[in-house]
């Protein structure tokens, strides 16, 4: 799934969200960065279906915080299955992965959409990013 595409497809589905009653910048990104989670499931489960789980979707998340590591390839699938995980522990912790993966937010702009301090923001990502770790088997 091409860049483009995803969010093209992201933009179709924000416009065609006839209900939403839009309240903000914040909202928009939050509903953006869930809705391009969502197009990237959607499609690495399709295949997974036209393959019978031959290959899934790996994505690489890059280690933004100046470690010796390089990226990890993650199986899409497994991402999204302990990001469900994590949000029923803590739904807010969920959120800051979600905008960071997935909508691309910088720490600032996730502390306004979820009208928390930049601090709290961040000690989110730093636990949640720690929990997947283990939960993914050290592979982020």
């Amino acid at each position: 799934l091409q860049p483009t595409a995803l969010v093209n497809e992201a933009y179709l589905r924000l416009v065609d969200a006839t209900k939403v009653e839009w309240q903000g910048r914040a909202q928009f990104l939050a509903l953006a960065g869930r809705s391009m989670r969502q197009i990237l499931v959607d499609h690495a489960r399709a295949r997974d279906a036209a393959k019978r789980g031959g290959d899934r979707v790996r994505v690489t998340l890059v280690d933004d915080t100046g470690g010796v590591r390089g990226p990890q390839e993650l199986d899409l699938l497994d991402v999204d299955e302990a990001l469900e995980e994590l949000a029923a522990l803590d739904a807010r912790k969920a959120k800051v992965v979600e905008l960071r993966f997935f909508a691309g937010l910088e720490m600032r702009e996730i502390a306004e959409v979820l009208r928390v301090g930049t601090t709290t923001a961040e000690d989110d990502w730093y636990f949640a990013r720690a929990w997947l770790r283990r939960r993914l088997g050290g592979a982020t």
